[in-house]
């Protein structure tokens, strides 16, 4: 089920998109126009949802991000060997994590503001988990029992104050700084999805997740040996390499095979 979030009567709605998935575009661009979404008549993350009978286009409704985190973002850092050799950085030996809060979470559509205070600003195409129930202590054999379900996300880096810092609230967790969308997919196989970025059109990542340093539920049981992870929590899982600079006026898609394309245009703060 993909589970989408959007303007509906002047009003945040959910539903769930319908139709066959489109193929995205060697320049990073889709047809959306046989997409539909049915509309449902509550948030179906913490109650249970059904139709209101009542469908929409896809390509006529305003997204929003399909979930805002309860109550944060976990972030997991050179998990992809490729990338942490790009920036001249050691592959962890266990989980690099770090958070962001959940006002760093936009939409698809919504603009990446970039603070005056960087003069460096990078994309990093992930993909995201959602976390469905509480999880405290969870063993790898048992990490997938508490996913939901899985969404593209865009992991902005203000490069030069991560470097300046040595540590990264700033750098990676300021307002706009976490594109989720378009939609949360339930029924996802993780396992080797190609990840992909465009800047302007320009294919920038071309990666893939069996090249995960640590896989999804070694992440799980790392992050909930200390951190309990609550419903709607979201996971980055890192980001392959291919990294770069954006600037005010750009346009970064997202695409995860299977999670569907997600674009953000980029301006000043």
């Amino acid at each position: 089920m993909r589970i989408i979030r959007f303007v509906h009567k002047d009003a945040p709605a959910y539903g769930v998109v319908e139709g066959e998935l489109p193929e995205i575009a060697e320049d990073g661009s889709v047809d959306t126009s046989g997409l539909e979404i049915a509309v449902l008549d509550t948030d179906p993350f913490f109650s249970p949802a059904q139709s209101t009978g009542e469908r929409l286009r896809y390509d006529e409704v305003r997204l929003l991000a399909p979930i805002i985190p309860r109550s944060k973002v976990v972030g997991v850092g050179r998990n992809f060997a490729d990338h942490a050799a790009e920036l001249g950085n050691e592959v962890p030996v266990s989980p690099l994590t770090f958070f962001k809060p959940n006002t760093a979470v936009v939409g698809p559509g919504e603009p990446v503001r970039l603070p005056a205070i960087s003069e460096n600003v990078s994309y990093e195409a992930e993909l995201a988990v959602v976390i469905g129930r509480v999880a405290k202590g969870v063993p790898a054999e048992k990490a997938y029992e508490h996913v939901l379900g899985y969404v593209a996300a865009n992991d902005v880096t203000l490069r030069d104050i991560q470097q300046q810092d040595k540590q990264w609230s700033r750098a990676k967790g300021f307002d706009t700084s976490c594109p989720l969308g378009p939609w949360i997919e339930t029924e996802f196989d993780p396992e080797a999805v190609r990840i992909r970025s465009w800047v302007d059109g320009e294919l920038r990542q071309d990666g893939s997740t069996e090249d995960f340093v640590l896989d999804i539920p070694a992440l799980i049981e790392h992050i909930t040996e200390t951190i309990t992870l609550l419903p709607g929590d979201v996971i980055l899982t890192g980001t392959p390499a291919g990294v770069g600079r954006i600037e005010s006026g750009s346009s970064v898609s997202i695409a995860i095979d299977g999670l569907g394309l997600l674009v953000n245009p980029v301006m000043d703060a």
